[in-house]
């Protein structure tokens, strides 16, 4: 999402040529695995990261995601078919290693929904299926309707899960365990709020994303609270509070979070925290604080027709 034309989406989004200096350098890093969506900045977030994967690596040395709902139709088979070949089209590909759909669709019957998925599978369009923030039972109900009906089922889960808020630990992440499937969580440091002391910095980002004042202002004087104590165990590690941020992630058996930067160098950050491990007193350390939030992710119906950004302020 950090990629595209500003004021397409968000107005603090990079343009072609900086976003393929970001990703040439998670490249160098031995990143491999890239997350976009058909919604981001009108399809100009696929176009670069498409241009910019072409031109720095072999197809076959990457892992692309893309996401299917915030667009006419949602997950209607029609949808779906039409959504595809314009992805596949921007990305400059003629696959995708995972297409997840964005959120649960309340007009689209699950059967329609996943029998056009499985199609894509069986075309050779899409290798594997993930999905994305939803209810607990929204998701049980479209795995069970495929497994029992010999189709492609999901592999992966894209979900809103952070120390700030977790409340998927009380039903997805528990299906989505039952099930086998991946964790592969967006916003894993909250809009950077787990990545520096102060709740807000000086960046266009942090001055101007709706989407994030909207998921995490509300609580910010009681979540603040533990932004504090990852500090803590930063400065008792000496790594940044980035690393401690995702080691909890791993600690937690997620497989990969999904970092979004729009500074080279946060890559660095983020891979180094493959190198700590928290010890399970740490790790209960830094959640002891935590208090039920509202849900921020999952819907409760469509939002009206045009709508690209969720849970904004």
């Amino acid at each position: 999402m950090s990629f595209g034309k500003a004021g397409t989406m968000h107005d603090w989004t990079l343009d072609a040529t900086a976003s393929e200096q970001v990703i040439k350098h998670a490249l160098d890093a031995g990143i491999n695995f890239f997350d976009t969506a058909n919604s981001y900045s009108q399809g100009t977030s696929e176009e670069y990261l498409g241009r910019a994967l072409r031109r720095n690596v072999a197809r076959d040395q990457v892992v692309i995601a893309s996401k299917v709902y915030f667009n006419p139709g949602r997950l209607s088979a029609q949808a779906i078919q039409r959504e595809i070949d314009g992805t596949l089209k921007r990305l400059g590909t003629d696959y995708l290693d995972l297409y997840i759909i964005h959120r649960f669709d309340y007009e689209t019957p699950i059967e329609e929904t996943m029998t056009a998925l499985n199609e894509l599978v069986k075309a050779g369009k899409v290798r594997a299926l993930g999905a994305s923030a939803m209810y607990g039972y929204q998701f049980h109900n479209m795995q069970e309707f495929a497994k029992q009906a010999g189709l492609a089922q999901f592999e992966a889960m894209e979900n809103h899960y952070n120390l700030l808020y977790r409340e998927d630990e009380r039903e997805l992440i528990p299906v989505c365990k039952q099930y086998g499937v991946s964790l592969m969580p967006y916003s894993p440091l909250a809009a950077g709020h787990l990545s520096h002391l102060g709740w807000q910095t000086d960046s266009l980002r942090s001055r101007t994303d709706r989407v994030a004042m909207g998921k995490y202002d509300d609580t910010k004087d009681k979540d603040y609270q533990i932004v504090l104590r990852v500090n803590e165990l930063a400065q008792k590690h000496g790594v940044s509070m980035t690393q401690i941020a995702l080691a909890w992630q791993w600690a937690k058996g997620v497989m990969a979070p999904i970092v979004g930067t729009t500074k080279p160098s946060h890559f660095d950050d983020a891979v180094a925290a493959l190198n700590l491990k928290l010890t399970p007193a740490e790790v209960a350390y830094l959640e002891e604080l935590y208090q039920p939030h509202k849900i921020k992710g999952a819907l409760k119906q469509n939002p009206p027709a045009g709508t690209v950004l969720v849970d904004k302020k």
